[in-house]
C-alpha cells in the first residue's frame, strides 16, 4: 500500500502550489507522484527547479517549465520526499543520491515540505543508512575519517561505498556516497557538525530544521506533521 500513500501524499502537496511560484522539485519515489499532480493542474507562471537529472527528465517530459538554481535563486515552495522523518521533522535524505543538490534547493527555500508513506515516520533516526556524499578523489581516506566520527559516536559499522550493477554509484556531481549504518542517531545536530568538518566530505543526509511540514500519506487519506 505504500505506492497508494506515497501518491496521496504527492497530490496533497500539489495543492499548496500557486500559480505563478517558483517550485523545488525533488527527486525519489514520493516526489515523483508530486511532480506528475503537479503537471497535471497546469498552473499559470509555474517555475520549476529540480533537483537531480531524473527529475528533470520526468518533469521535461510532462512539460513542466523548469529553471535553475542560478536563474532562480529564491524558492517559494520545495516538496521533496524522506527516507526517514523523525522527531521535529528532522529528516534522513540522499536514498536517491542527489542529497547535495536537493540541500541546495532546500535552503534557498522560503518554505519545505516533505511527503512520505507513514512507514517513514520514525521516533529515532538512524534505521535507514545515512548517506554522506564524498569526493571522489581519495574517498576511501574520507571513508576512514568517518569511520572515526562514527566511532565517536558510538556507530561501529564503518560507512559503505554505495554499489550499484553498473558499479560505484556516482551523484550527478560526480561524487561517490557511503552508506553509514547507523541504527540509532541519538544526537543528530552534533553528527551532522562532525561529519561536515571531514575534509572530504561534500555533504550528508541529515536535514535538520529544514522541513517546515510533512504530508504523510496513510491508507485513510493524508495527515500533516508540524515542527
Amino acid at each position: 500500500m505504500s505506492d497508494l500513500q506515497k501518491r496521496l501524499a504527492g497530490e496533497a502537496a500539489a495543492l499548496r502550489v500557486e500559480a505563478g511560484m517558483v517550485v523545488g522539485l525533488g527527486t525519489g519515489s514520493t516526489a515523483a507522484w508530486f511532480v506528475k499532480a503537479l503537471a497535471e493542474r497546469k498552473l499559470a507562471g509555474l517555475r520549476c527547479v529540480p533537483t537531480s537529472e531524473k527529475t528533470a527528465d520526468l518533469a521535461r517530459e510532462l512539460g513542466l517549465p523548469l529553471s535553475t538554481l542560478d536563474d532562480t535563486p529564491r524558492i517559494d515552495l520545495t516538496v521533496d520526499g524522506a527516507d526517514e522523518v523523525g522527531p521535529g521533522l528532522a529528516l534522513i535524505k540522499g536514498g536517491g543520491a542527489a542529497l547535495l543538490r536537493e540541500k541546495l534547493v532546500w535552503e534557498a527555500s522560503a518554505r519545505c515540505i516533505v511527503i512520505a508513506d507513514e512507514a517513514k515516520v520514525v521516533p529515532v533516526l538512524g534505521a535507514f543508512a545515512l548517506p554522506i556524499e564524498v569526493v571522489a578523489f581519495g574517498h576511501k581516506t574520507t571513508a576512514n575519517r568517518i569511520a572515526d566520527v562514527l566511532m565517536d559516536h558510538d556507530i561501529g559499522m564503518p560507512a559503505r561505498l554505495r554499489q550499484a550493477d553498473r558499479g560505484v554509484v556516482r551523484t550527478d556531481g560526480g561524487n561517490v556516497i557511503y552508506d553509514a549504518l547507523c541504527q540509532a542517531i541519538h544526537d543528530p545536530v552534533r553528527l551532522a557538525d562532525d561529519l561536515k568538518l571531514i575534509t572530504g566530505v561534500v555533504e550528508h543526509g541529515l536535514f535538520l530544521d529544514l522541513a517546515d511540514e510533512a504530508i504523510i500519506g496513510t491508507d485513510d487519506g493524508v495527515r500533516a506533521i508540524l515542527p
